[in-house]
């Protein structure tokens, strides 16, 4: 039995925070991870502080079991010493059922929680794990004063969360977010590939065999297109969390030297819905940017259709094209997220700016 809905924005426990009504629109199109207990990583994080959406500190899959504590302490001493500005703090915690999930959760809220923007939560089942994250942060928030809810974000990575991808994403007014995690999903949903996102040389459709004096030619050259192995979980990904008014993100993309690759699945992804990508290489960041950004080009002619088409309603031909009230909230859609990373871009924001100038 679910909670009653009068109920579901009342604070979990005795002086936490009020839950938030609404999802902040905090741009985030690369998501970099970094492990906290690398020094070497650890002693470039200031530095790129204002350069990329999101920093998260990494505690879970790339850190080794013996590392563990070092990582999570690593990550409470650059949070303390770090003024993190405009970019985002998350973290990557270890899985519910591991042996370190519980510390993680109770070192980091306590210790850094007012630092901490959002919880990357793995290999999440279905609703009952967030619902136990969300009354566990909860009563931490009240012990270590905090005055405003960390918010929850999931990975999808076994086919049972998929499975309960909507519940999930309606579990807690703390979600934030979701992101695919394609290696634990493809191992756990028995696929046939040992990549980490993109697509695959096998997982493709033949053009028919060509016909000559009235037989088919089976064994002529014919064409081949590669399919996208992950098109159909990212689309119902976006369709849960745009039915609860959160955020979809590809996750990672393993081929660090592949760029093309990289631009190329993080395009389809950003055309399907989503607003971001995790980044495993600095190169990766400047990937996310461009891509999970609007063009010009995009933003300009939003601009145009938005200004002739008045009160929305109606229709008019623009460029030879027909427009009419749903292609203004398409444009829409591309102007107000232009808006928000103009907020935090000054280079974009020169880029958006011009195009008044030349309107």
């Amino acid at each position: 039995m679910t909670r009653p809905a009068k109920d579901f924005f009342a604070p979990l426990a005795v002086g936490a925070p009020a839950p938030l009504r609404d999802n902040p629109a905090r741009p985030s199109r690369a998501i970099h991870f970094f492990d906290p207990g690398n020094e070497k990583m650890a002693a470039k994080v200031p530095d790129m502080v204002g350069s990329v959406d999101v920093l998260l500190g990494n505690l879970e899959d790339a850190v080794k079991a013996e590392n563990k504590e070092k990582s999570r302490q690593g990550l409470v001493d650059i949070a303390k010493s770090t003024d993190f500005g405009p970019t985002q703090l998350w973290t990557r915690v270890n899985s519910l059922d591991s042996p370190w999930g519980l510390d993680d959760l109770v070192t980091l809220v306590t210790e850094i929680g007012d630092k901490l923007d959002v919880i990357m939560v793995p290999k999440v089942q279905g609703a009952e794990d967030i619902h136990y994250v969300d009354r566990l942060l909860a009563q931490l928030e009240a012990k270590a004063g905090l005055t405003r809810p960390i918010l929850v974000h999931a990975i999808l990575e076994t086919a049972r969360g998929v499975a309960n991808v909507e519940e999930i994403c309606g579990a807690s007014p703390r979600m934030q977010g979701l992101s695919l995690g394609p290696a634990d999903l493809a191992a756990d949903r028995r696929m046939k590939t040992t990549r980490v996102g993109g697509g695959h040389p096998g997982y493709l459709v033949r053009q028919d065999a060509p016909k000559a004096d009235g037989e088919t030619q089976y064994d002529a050259e014919r064409t081949t297109y590669q399919q996208d192995l992950w098109h159909y979980t990212i689309a119902r990904m976006v369709d849960a969390c745009a039915m609860h008014g959160i955020y979809p993100y590809y996750g990672p993309f393993g081929d660090i030297k592949d760029v093309t690759a990289c631009e190329d699945q993080f395009r389809n992804a950003f055309l399907l819905g989503c607003v971001g990508a995790w980044s495993l290489h600095p190169v990766q960041i400047k990937i996310a940017h461009r891509v999970f950004s609007p063009s010009v080009e995009d933003v300009a002619h939003a601009r145009r259709v938005i200004a002739a088409m008045g009160d929305g309603t109606g229709a008019v031909m623009i460029d030879g094209k027909m427009e009419d009230d749903a292609s203004v909230k398409q444009c829409q859609v591309m102007v107000r997220l232009a808006d928000e990373l103009a907020a935090i871009d000054p280079e974009l924001k020169q880029q958006y700016d011009a195009i008044e100038l030349e309107a």
